[in-house]
């Protein structure tokens, strides 16, 4: 017999807790962003995928605070229209985590970590070093979802990987050289290490 719920009878914690513990893997985007006097800012979101590629739209999903006041990632879009989206890696897993805390604003949290900030070609914040790929975007548009979270949508103005990462002629990306992360429910984390293929099915 199938357990069932509905999702008008559940509160916001039981809501939340199906559904990262059933739509997994997500992939973890760790955004970096600027604020209005360059302060550098770095959080982890797994709430977040691509959605298109013409235009190339990605998305995060930012919480607020408990006041309803923007965090640190969403006030600075707001005031920046920028940020970039770093892939992370399992050999920075450990550094997004220190990322993760709930530091005061204005406080470096790549510097904390150990991450290097290399500045952006084309936007403000800066992308990591030590990220095997990182995007860099501009709001594209913000959906307010009632008063708790915003979903941001970026477009992607340009692109860095690092070195072995993608062939630059063919622009296939090695997936084990991403070694990419993924969170699944509570605190589990997952990586992709394990692969199958599956042909597209031809009529």
């Amino acid at each position: 017999m199938a357990v069932s719920f509905d999702f008008k009878e559940l509160s916001e914690r039981e809501r939340y807790k199906l559904m990262i513990g059933t739509i997994i893997p997500r992939p973890i985007a760790l955004v970096t962003t600027v604020d209005e006097h360059g302060r550098i800012n770095a959080a982890p979101f797994s709430f977040f995928n691509c959605l298109s590629a013409d235009p190339p739209i990605l998305a995060i999903g930012v919480e607020n605070n408990a006041d309803m006041s923007f965090k640190d990632t969403g006030h600075n879009i707001r005031m920046t229209e920028v940020f970039t989206v770093n892939i992370v890696s399992f050999a920075i897993s450990e550094a997004m985590h220190v990322c993760g805390a709930k530091y005061p604003r204005g406080v470096d949290e790549l510097k904390q970590a150990g991450l290097t900030a290399i500045p952006g070609a084309k936007v403000a914040s800066p992308f990591i070093a030590e990220a095997p790929a990182a995007f860099e975007c501009r709001r594209h548009v913000t959906l307010e979802l009632g008063r708790s979270r915003q979903i941001i949508l970026g477009e992607i103005v340009y692109a860095h990987y690092r070195d072995g990462v993608v062939d630059p002629e063919r622009l296939h990306v090695d997936p084990a050289a991403v070694d990419a992360i993924a969170r699944l429910g509570g605190d589990t984390c997952t990586t992709i290490r394990d692969r199958f293929e599956m042909l597209t099915p031809k009529l």
